[in-house]
């Protein structure tokens, strides 16, 4: 028995509303909050489906949101970040969820993404300081040459395209 087995799908639709619209359901393309209830879904019940009076457009709870348009349920989705939260890697994540590796990778980048997405822009103030300075082996005091390099292998990949 998977550790997915015991979540139960329509919990993590709940949460997933909770979490997506606090103040009520509101449509994700206008930000309307005119929107009716058109029944659940045909393949996952759990699923509520929507349409907005404003804009005209249907949507349902994932539409949107980093588990939008794909073949897997909301539990493995929810399985998948908790497999990540314990920082296993893709090939065990695959083996736990009994998943295909190429799966679960996709999984795991657009999940990873989506972290980082939303994850705040860093902003330094004040005195700062930086104790270690990392350059590549057999760059050093080479940076113009480097630079040049580069800049030269774009032009010639450039040049070969056009």
């Amino acid at each position: 028995m998977k550790f997915h087995d015991l979540l139960d799908n329509a919990k993590c639709y709940e949460q997933i509303r909770q979490y997506r619209w606090p103040d009520g359901v509101c449509c994700p393309h206008c930000l309307s909050q005119d929107v009716t209830r058109q029944g659940k879904d045909d393949t996952q019940p759990e699923k509520q489906r929507y349409r907005c009076k404003d804009c005209q457009r249907r949507f349902d709870d994932l539409t949107l949101s980093v588990f939008s348009g794909h073949h897997q349920p909301l539990k493995v989705w929810v399985h998948c970040l908790y497999l990540m939260s314990l920082n296993l890697s893709n090939l065990q994540i695959s083996k736990e969820l009994d998943l295909n590796k190429d799966d679960v990778h996709k999984m795991t980048q657009q999940l990873r993404e989506a972290v980082c997405d939303k994850a705040p822009d860093a902003s330094l103030e004040g005195e700062v300081e930086c104790d270690e300075v990392y350059i590549v082996a057999g760059h050093k005091g080479r940076l113009k040459q480097l630079k040049k390099g580069r800049s030269g292998r774009r032009n010639r990949l450039r040049g070969a395209r056009g």
